[in-house]
């Protein structure tokens, strides 16, 4: 998923297909902080380092499980300070809530595998249409 050549500089276009995040996003998150800005070429363009990439990758996952903004900017902070002990307290924080939404997600996933498997015996013909039809799992 995420190709790290160590010995290379990547433009802007290059991490947002690495990313999926788009460069107006980038350039947000360096405006507030959450990735430093990058060094520059001749020509004015960024350049990232495999070291920003991967930092943009860890960022990434933190927004796809849905830790918001101002809390990864906390760790970014304590990060930057080297703030072990509030990193951890983040973290630790955001993998109970990630935790907490799996089994969520996992209860969904069962009541939609019940409604799936009552559909599929109304196919073949097991059930009647209608029964069972207001049933709550």
């Amino acid at each position: 998923m995420y190709g790290f050549d160590h010995n290379r500089s990547y433009t802007i276009a290059e991490i947002a297909e690495q990313t999926g995040l788009s460069p107006d996003t980038l350039r947000y998150y360096e405006k507030i902080g959450l990735i430093l800005p990058p060094e520059r070429g001749y020509s004015g363009q960024r350049k990232y380092s495999p070291a920003d990439l991967s930092k943009i990758v860890f960022v990434t996952h933190l927004r796809n499980t849905r830790m918001p903004l101002k809390k990864i900017q906390e760790y970014i902070e304590a990060y930057n300070v080297q703030n072990e002990e509030k990193c951890y307290a983040l973290l630790d924080e955001h993998r109970q809530t990630v935790e907490s939404e799996i089994e969520e997600w996992k209860a969904t996933l069962d009541l939609l595998k019940y409604k799936l498997e009552h559909f599929q015996e109304v196919k073949d013909g097991k059930l009647s249409k209608g029964a069972d039809q207001h049933e709550d799992k």
